[in-house]
């Protein structure tokens, strides 16, 4: 309660900016063409917010009958670069064919009465069409800034103990770190036959090192209710067991769980 609601308005402020820049770029809606979307492809998130109802990417993608490709990567602010230019004007008309037909002209008044929008008009819809985007992603941005939390408390309680944050070079195994540091985001490879490597939120190589001189790991996990924990618990199960295979069973991987974590997680992850 005191930190998800700031997280939610500052990244609703930012994306109002991006839907504003949408309805410049499609003439406050009312040009949503394939010369459009071509020349402003990152628009298309916003674009499926402003129909009724909303389209989640694969409801937009049946509906229209294009390519998944595509659709990614405009999501992503690109094009297919693949696809032949004839090709890609004919599917991009197909997609703007279900947008202009579901437009949510509740939210845009202007269309109907054939005129420009006021600003206060335009400000309202952008506001909403903000909303139904965070909305959209609300639980990301909540356990991003939770789990960002995380990171900063582990910091500042190693700096108290004297240990200083350093990157580890690329390349450079984390049995090489120097003691006494740690580090943020780090990959370590795990795999015999094919390398892969893993995300780890906190590498911490100890002031006393360990004879095989592996760090001390850990994984930052914050719900914000009981519903997804046990879906992502799979994800904690697999990298001990990659880890172990690779590195042997004296592996330190901890999990510092902030939030709603049950029995049947807390169960499942001891197990493993």
């Amino acid at each position: 309660m005191r930190f998800a609601p700031e997280a939610y308005r500052s990244t609703r402020i930012k994306t109002t900016e991006h839907v504003k820049t949408a309805l410049l770029a499609t003439d406050d809606l009312r040009n949503i063409d394939a010369t459009t979307l071509k020349a402003n492809p990152g628009a298309l998130p916003t674009l499926r917010m402003c129909t009724a109802p909303p389209l989640a990417v694969d409801r937009l993608i049946g509906l229209a009958g294009v390519n998944k490709s595509l659709i990614g990567r405009m999501e992503q602010s690109k094009l297919s670069i693949r696809m032949k230019a004839e090709v890609l004007d004919y599917n991009l008309g197909k997609v703007c064919g279900v947008l202009i037909r579901l437009l949510d002209r509740d939210i845009f008044p202007w269309l109907d009465a054939k005129k420009n929008p006021t600003d206060r008009e335009r400000e309202r819809a952008s506001t909403i069409i903000a909303d139904r985007l965070c909305s959209a992603v609300a639980n990301p941005i909540v356990r991003n800034a939770q789990e960002q939390r995380q990171l900063t408390g582990i910091g500042e309680w190693l700096h108290q103990r004297g240990y200083r944050k350093q990157s580890n070079p690329p390349g450079q195994p984390q049995t090489q770190m120097e003691a006494g540091t740690y580090t943020f985001r780090m990959n370590v490879p795990v795999g015999e036959a094919v390398k892969v490597n893993i995300p780890i939120d906190v590498v911490i190589q100890p002031r006393r090192l360990r004879k095989d001189r592996l760090p001390v790991l850990i994984e930052c996990k914050s719900a914000g209710d009981f519903t997804n924990t046990n879906k992502r618990r799979k994800e904690e199960a697999t990298k001990i067991r990659q880890l172990k295979t690779a590195y042997g069973p004296g592996v330190r991987f901890v999990l510092f769980l902030c939030g709603y974590f049950g029995s049947d997680y807390l169960g499942y992850e001891a197990a493993e």
